[in-house]
């Protein structure tokens, strides 16, 4: 018979049903044995059958064996490691090498974090050859154990790794606390990949330089390129009540990939406290020469990395030299926030780079902030660049001059009109039509309004702006105007207006009872004859300041 026979397969199942449930211990002798047994399918029954028996012996010669184990037994007992806590104890406390690297691999193999004290342990045990191996698996077991923390929660697995964090902290704390006899690094950086910033042990030791354990954490918080330190490094900025050693060492990190996560986390609106660690630090690294891997950085990084340089107290030629290294090699995030960080800095070389860039930068985002400082900066000229760039094709950038010239606005130009002479009203009404949207409306309101002189007033000003054309209806609509002067000034106005329905206005209105009106008209129509009337040019020359309204340095 052979064991592909149904009854002798059948009665080894019956056989291993047994030796797995019975009490007696004699069945784990038994079953060692057939782990070398010649054929696979009882190889793996006796495998399995001393998994479910949960012994001790069993497991601990699974464990000696795990060097060997092929891709059959991995898969069984992924589903069967149970609890084997206890034979991987007395593994990776054992003085053989091959035991305590089976014993180690399975620990993180099963992420068996109750181990995690015995690895410290054995970690400060001088006497136990195998000591930097542990050490080296307590590390690793504790960065499996920050992967699951820094995930969202698996609830298939019951086990909550936050409980577990807690748990395994206080071994920690202790261990670290005994730095000093031990001086095994690994418990220290285990120790900062699971500590939140406001752990007491850990403010404890940066807040006095004479601990034994002060200078292996500032070392392995400026050095370590660990996520979960990294994360816990840059964390500090978070709390109004960090230790000064901790907001020192992100000054002194300068490797890329921390300070593109540190810019990354500050971000372009930090908060308050963010901001005031920010202050504390009066010198950075990575700004002590030019900061080429910044050209590297994503548009976030870039950005958050112009408010980590001037909201912090450093030198302001350092910070301007590296925002003038984004501004010619940044992306478009970075050039954006360098621009209007630019605004932070004056003097001759800060107003050349905002010219350089508003000739070479094409980002409307970058123009716009650049255009917001061309006046505060006094820079010659600085008008006639603004009324240009209301052409843009770009509303961001319209909208940046025309907050630049809010002065020029129309309720502004009408309050100062009556003591304007033509030429001024002329030049100070061509800026205000292309700055102020709301002239239009605000002409049609004071057309209609009550007051006389106030439509009269409307209707010069809406020919000294040369909006005529824009205003048609309106202007028709005051050729029955209850005013003959106003009915009167509103024909006049139409030359400005060639559509057939001025046309049969005008002539109506050359049947108006008043005389001044019928002329008006007749002037109108006979201009339109011959295309409609142009208005006349503003002037191209500055003109002088006329108080009390700021419109004097027009120029066009």
């Amino acid at each position: 018979m052979h064991l592909g026979d149904t009854s002798v397969t059948k009665g080894l199942e019956a056989t291993f049903r047994l030796l797995t449930k019975t009490k007696n211990e004699a069945a784990v002798a038994a079953l060692i044995p057939a782990l070398d047994s010649a054929h696979l399918a009882i190889q793996d029954e006796a495998l399995r059958a001393l998994l479910d028996r949960h012994s001790i012996t069993g497991q601990k010669e699974i464990v000696r064996r795990l060097h060997e184990i092929n891709p059959r037994w991995e898969a069984i007992i992924a589903e069967r490691h149970g609890r084997m806590s206890a034979a991987l104890r007395d593994a990776v406390l054992a003085t053989s090498p091959q035991l305590c690297q089976n014993g180690c691999r399975a620990t993180l193999w099963f992420h068996e974090y109750d181990l995690l004290p015995a690895l410290i342990n054995a970690s400060e045990d001088e006497s136990n050859p195998n000591r930097a191996l542990v050490a080296a698996t307590l590390l690793q077991l504790a960065e499996l154990l920050y992967d699951e923390l820094a995930a969202p929660r698996d609830y298939r697995n019951r086990r909550d790794p936050q409980l577990v964090r807690q748990h395994v902290i206080g071994n920690l704390e202790q261990s670290v606390r005994r730095y000093s006899k031990h001086r095994i690094t690994a418990v220290i950086e285990a120790f900062l990949l699971l500590v939140h910033h406001d752990n007491t042990t850990l403010k404890q030791i940066l807040s006095d330089p004479l601990d034994p354990s002060y200078r292996p954490i500032i070392e392995v918080l400026t050095n370590s390129p660990r996520s979960g330190i990294i994360r816990l490094a840059m964390s500090f900025l978070d709390d109004p009540f960090a230790p000064s050693a901790a907001i020192t060492l992100l000054a002194h990190r300068c490797d890329p990939r921390f300070v593109e996560c540190l810019a990354r986390k500050i971000g372009t609106e930090p908060s308050n406290a963010v901001v005031q660690n920010l202050k504390k630090i009066d010198a950075l690294a990575w700004l002590q020469s030019e900061p080429v891997f910044l050209a590297q950085f994503d548009d976030a990084a870039q950005a958050g990395a112009v408010q980590l340089a001037t909201r912090s107290a450093m030198s302001r030629r350092a910070v301007f030299k590296m925002l003038e290294f984004l501004m010619a090699k940044g992306r478009e995030g970075g050039r954006r926030a360098a621009s209007q960080a630019l605004a932070q800095f004056n003097g001759a070389e800060a107003n050349s780079l905002v010219m350089r860039s508003m000739t070479s930068d094409a980002d409307p985002q970058v123009q716009a902030n650049l255009l917001g400082q061309l006046r505060p900066r006094g820079i010659p000229g600085a008008l006639a660049r603004l009324v240009e760039m209301l052409e843009s094709p770009h509303e961001v950038v319209r909208r940046a001059v025309r907050d630049s010239l809010a002065e020029f606005n129309f309720r502004r130009f009408l309050a100062a009109f009556d003591m304007l002479d033509d030429e001024v009203r002329r030049s100070t009404g061509a800026m205000v039509k292309k700055i102020d949207p709301d002239s239009i409306p605000a002409l049609k309101e004071e057309l209609s309004a009550k007051s006389r002189t106030r439509r009269l007033r409307g209707i010069a000003a809406a020919e000294a702006m040369g909006i005529v054309p824009d205003l048609e209806q309106p202007f028709v609509a005051r050729l029955t105007d209850e005013d003959h002067v106003v009915r009167a000034e509103a024909a006049r106005a139409l030359r400005y207006c060639d559509s057939p329905a001025v046309h049969q206005a005008l002539q109506e209105a050359r049947a108006d009872r008043s005389l001044v009106v019928r002329e008006a008209a007749e002037e109108s129509l006979e201009r339109l004859k011959y295309g409609p009337a142009q208005p006349l040019p503003p002037l191209a020359a500055p003109l002088m300041p006329l108080p009390p309204m700021p419109f004097g340095e027009i120029k066009q």
